[in-house]
């Protein structure tokens, strides 16, 4: 049986688009891992900065602080060259020229492939669900969700106080990607009248129109429709509602608002964890994998098995959201 390798450096990097709780990730990775003996390297720009060499050594204080901020402190950047074959050996021949044996990669499905071809590479990587849009199929909770739907509760409700004063339709568009989470439950913890959601819109706009009129026969002064990104093309359907029904419609697109601001409890909390048993796995010599929340328990899976997964909107939700 051939001996695990013995992982005493690891870097740590952030993918894709930011999101709320990622530097708690990152703090739990830097310490967990010095607590178990291995010396750390962040990682700056994501694989960007692995190409480029931006390494910083990181300590205990490297992370003091942080765990509340938004963001992530190392930084985050697309990055072309890594989806070539020529990228990844360039990103493996650097971590092996600077001792890394390991990475722990923060970020969403596509940063899970940049790992899954680190690993195949030879450099022991463990992914992290970093993602505030909910889409990565392994696992029931993704880092910065919580905090994201909070942030756009919070101003969805606001919205909601101005279209009721002005008796308007509001047709306010939350981010997502093409999944419609963050929409669906915005969408029942606002008290929408309608949500419309990538995995589910049949592009009818005239049902909606319906509903509107039928709303404002029966009194209700206001209509609010939660629109994910996936759909997008939120003001030029205000304005086709506005024609079609004579209700001054209004489009607000909250954007990366979504993405900033300090984590939730949840968010920090789950993220330290996560980011603990990702420097847990590496110490145990342990690659291709990626960590995730699933059935109430912190599980991990193969990287392939985790991208060959599917994920939907859960049937009776969808149709509970339209009684509620």
């Amino acid at each position: 049986m051939a001996k695990t390798k013995e992982i005493k450096t690891i870097g740590v990097l952030t993918s894709g688009g930011d999101s709320p709780g990622m530097n708690a990730a990152i703090r739990a990775v830097v310490r967990k891992a010095l607590a178990n003996g291995m010396t750390v390297k962040g990682i700056k720009k994501g694989y960007q900065g692995l190409i480029n060499e931006e390494f910083m050594d990181m300590d205990r204080h490297s992370v003091s602080e942080i765990i509340g901020l938004g963001g992530t402190i190392l930084g985050t950047a697309r990055c072309e060259e890594f989806k070539t074959p020529e990228g990844v050996q360039k990103g493996a021949e650097i971590c092996r020229k600077h001792g890394i044996d390991g990475i722990v990669v923060i970020g969403g499905d596509g940063s899970y492939r940049g790992a899954q071809k680190l690993s195949h590479e030879g450099i022991n990587t463990i992914g992290l669900p970093g993602t505030i849009d909910l889409d990565i199929s392994c696992t029931d909770y993704t880092i910065g969700f919580d905090t994201a739907i909070n942030t756009a509760m919070e101003a969805i409700d606001k919205v909601r106080d101005t279209s009721s004063s002005h008796e308007r339709c509001s047709i306010i568009e939350v981010m997502g990607r093409n999944a419609g989470f963050i929409a669906l439950w915005c969408g029942v913890a606002n008290g929408a009248e309608d949500i419309l959601l990538p995995e589910k819109y049949d592009y009818n706009e005239q049902t909606l129109i319906n509903h509107i009129i039928e709303n404002r026969k029966n009194g209700k002064k206001h209509h609010i429709i939660i629109n994910a990104e996936g759909i997008g093309h939120s003001t030029s359907m205000a304005r086709r509602i506005e024609a079609a029904t004579g209700v001054e419609t209004r489009a607000t697109i909250l954007g990366y608002m979504q993405r900033g601001g300090s984590p939730t409890c949840k968010d920090r909390y789950y993220a330290s964890i996560m980011g603990a048993m990702a420097a847990d796995l590496l110490k145990e010599g342990k690659t291709n994998r990626v960590v995730a929340q699933k059935n109430g328990e912190f599980v991990d899976f193969d990287i392939d098995e985790a991208l060959a997964m599917s994920k939907s909107i859960p049937d009776y939700e969808y149709e509970l959201s339209k009684i509620l």
